[in-house]
């Protein structure tokens, strides 16, 4: 107890000959991640589909196992599903896409693309990643078809009741 300081002088005498750590700048918590050709790859899952997506900067252009998107996806909601994470991180027309899809029906590949986007869009570049989680898009849609359970006729559903 002898070491007790009584006085704030003396505490202000002891602050000063500690020696004051240099501050240094944060580093940003996440880096680009590029492979050689300047793409950046993530796997999207939506349901029963994955997707394996590539993205580099380009002029917008969207193929879907070799397919352009108006082809593989008809129907205008499912590219619109394939548009918003271009549309929230407001870089449309500056990636073009290549993805591999396979499993599932057309609902759940539109939201596996979607899902793998919008994470190879936050590995290329981080500072989208904000406003693709405020979104929801980072976050995988965890929601799979319930399975049949035994003595019923859907995972759920009874047989029809007979009274005779």
């Amino acid at each position: 107890m002898a070491d007790q300081i009584n006085s704030l002088e003396e505490l202000s005498a002891v602050a000063a000959d500690v020696a004051v750590a240099p501050v240094v700048e944060a580093a940003p918590l996440r880096e680009q991640v590029r492979d050689e050709l300047g793409r950046s790859y993530a796997t999207g899952k939506r349901k029963d589909a994955v997707a394996r997506v590539w993205i580099k900067p380009g002029s917008g252009k969207v193929t879907v196992n070799g397919k352009e998107i108006n082809v593989y996806f008809a129907r205008p909601v499912l590219q619109m599903i394939l548009r918003q994470p271009f549309t929230v991180a407001g870089v449309e027309d500056q990636f073009d896409v290549m993805a591999t899809v396979k499993g599932g029906g057309l609902s759940g590949q539109a939201g596996a693309v979607k899902h793998g986007i919008s994470k190879a869009l936050q590995l290329y570049e981080p500072s989208l990643r904000g406003a693709l989680k405020a979104a929801g898009f980072i976050t995988r849609d965890s929601r799979v078809v319930e399975r049949k359970k035994p003595g019923k006729r859907k995972a759920r559903r009874s047989f029809q009741f007979s009274k005779r």
